[in-house]
């Protein structure tokens, strides 16, 4: 038998959470399943990676979320000559105080927009490896903890690779999850022409929610129910990719734990207060692809790495406990 959440709690979620996707929607327009992921990212506590073509709307898409959400939002536009201090700040000295003064940087936000974020060095790239995992920040040999809700959302595109430095795995596997918007429907293309080419959309949108509710929401879907079978499946899926000849790199527990926390929020976005196979299913390609590196094998024969986890997907068998 599923444990409840609280009632009242509960449909708060599910109304806050249609909510704050509506919303979103008034800007980003056709894409239901994207903003839902996103919104589901940022509940289960996790950052997220929007990598398309230029155009598309990925910027918009950051700026939505955090217009809809009444926190203190910075923006990160990175560049090669960024400096890790920029990010996580730098201890000045005080002439007045007689001592150094911690200035912060701009990850101290609870949402934080990093823009183009390949196109900084790896070492200023590093510079968000402690705050992502940690959500603390430590310089001088002091540390400072973020803000709660905390969510790096960062953008980049995988064409152009001119001045742009790849994210190393130990990055990309503190990405909760990697989406692609992709391009509208013609329809819905001119209704963007209709809607954006008079005036800019975002600034019709303000907040729907705060710091506050996004903080109960996600122990909300801390208690969503998650059967000991369904458990049992995200290990096997997780590991099946860490045994697989066609693969190079297989997904970390961290990408488990991320599956877990997300499966909990997709499944309270639905209306749900117990997660089904379906959930943990309709996740794995955007809470696991980026994790993983296809074989040389692989490469050779054209497979991508969607293709081999679509093949994972098929042969991890969900056992009959995890729909208790």
């Amino acid at each position: 038998m599923a444990r409840k959440a609280s009632g009242p709690t509960f449909q708060s979620f599910a109304d806050t959470f249609a909510k704050v996707q509506t919303n979103i929607e008034k800007v980003i327009e056709g894409k239901h399943e994207a903003v839902r992921l996103a919104l589901v990212a940022l509940l289960a506590e996790g950052h997220l990676l929007i990598e398309d073509v230029p155009g598309v709307g990925k910027t918009m898409l950051a700026k939505a979320i955090a217009r809809s959400i009444d926190c203190s939002v910075r923006r990160i536009q990175f560049t090669p000559d960024l400096l890790p201090s920029d990010i996580t700040g730098v201890s000045v000295y005080s002439q007045e105080r007689g001592d150094f003064e911690f200035k912060p940087g701009t990850v101290f936000a609870n949402i934080v927009l990093g823009d183009e974020i390949n196109r900084a060095s790896p070492k200023t790239q590093s510079a968000l490896l402690e705050a992502m995992e940690e959500r603390q920040v430590s310089v001088d040999g002091i540390t400072y903890q973020l803000a709660s809700p905390f969510m790096v959302i960062a953008t980049q595109n995988p064409i152009e690779h001119e001045g742009t430095f790849p994210l190393p795995e130990a990055q990309l596997d503190r990405f909760t999850m990697r989406l692609a918007i992709g391009y509208p429907s013609p329809a819905v293309e001119v209704e963007i022409l209709d809607t954006h080419g008079v005036h800019s959309a975002l600034e019709d949108i303000g907040p729907v929610a705060d710091a506050r509710t996004v903080r109960e929401m996600v122990g909300v879907a801390r208690a969503i129910h998650v059967a000991d079978g369904l458990k049992h499946y995200i290990v096997d899926l997780v590991t099946s990719t860490r045994g697989c000849g066609e693969l190079s790199l297989g997904a970390s527990p961290r990408a488990s734990l991320a599956l877990l926390r997300a499966s909990r929020a997709y499944a309270a976005s639905l209306g749900r207060e117990y997660v089904i196979p379906d959930d943990i299913k309709a996740l794995a390609f955007p809470v696991l692809a980026h994790r993983l590196i296809p074989s040389p094998e692989a490469l050779l024969t054209g497979k991508s790495v969607d293709e081999v986890l679509e093949d994972l997907l098929s042969h991890t068998p969900v056992t009959s406990k995890a729909h208790r």
